[in-house]
């Protein structure tokens, strides 16, 4: 899916960096006061050494970049899951394929698909009734291992997962999870979806 770029600006991301720049900039300030009093007020026969004034300096960039990178990073996963968000949102009306074991039947041709983990030598897919009976059964010969569709005439063991049709309805987020409303299946998340249409 391609996706444009987008220029948004966040007021949450924006007041929360201005404030932590503020910290930072009044942690730097308190300590070169503090440096400054203490170079002021040092023993004049035991004065400080400069390899101790050079640690401090380190010390307190050290603990203002990590401010800063975190701050960064906060507002990073911010825009990801904003992103997400917007991703998620352009799926809304489309189909997608999702583990399930419904058929999609239209002009009387059912269609489904699944996944193989590896290669088979001879796949045989079973097609059941609403109450569990097989009602047909598809030999489909050697196939290679992903994902697979096929066709069933409706008129008429090997690891796998069933795969089906489903339409998203609504999308939502919570925490950093991208949730989709499918219209048969209900509340699926993101990470399960193996396919859009």
């Amino acid at each position: 899916m391609t996706v444009s770029t987008i220029n948004a600006t966040d007021p949450t991301t924006l007041a929360s960096s201005g404030s932590s720049g503020a910290d930072a900039a009044g942690s730097s300030d308190r300590f070169l006061k503090l440096l400054v009093a203490q170079m002021q007020n040092q023993d004049p026969l035991n004065p400080m050494d400069n390899a101790q004034v050079t640690s401090q300096m380190a010390q307190i960039n050290t603990v203002n970049g990590i401010e800063k990178l975190n701050t960064t990073v906060h507002g990073l996963s911010t825009q990801f899951m904003q992103m997400q968000a917007l991703q998620g949102a352009t799926l809304v009306g489309r189909d997608v394929i999702v583990p399930g074991n419904k058929m999609d039947i239209a002009d009387g041709v059912g269609q489904g698909g699944f996944e193989l983990t590896s290669p088979a030598d001879a796949v045989k897919v079973e097609v059941l009734n609403a109450g569990g009976r097989v009602i047909d059964t598809l030999h489909l010969g050697a196939q290679t291992s992903g994902m697979r569709s096929f066709d069933w005439d409706a008129s008429t063991t090997l690891s796998s997962t069933p795969l089906m049709r489903d339409k998203v309805d609504a999308v939502s987020t919570a925490g950093d999870t991208l949730t989709l409303e499918l219209e048969s299946s209900g509340s699926v998340p993101y990470s399960k979806i193996k396919a859009f249409n």
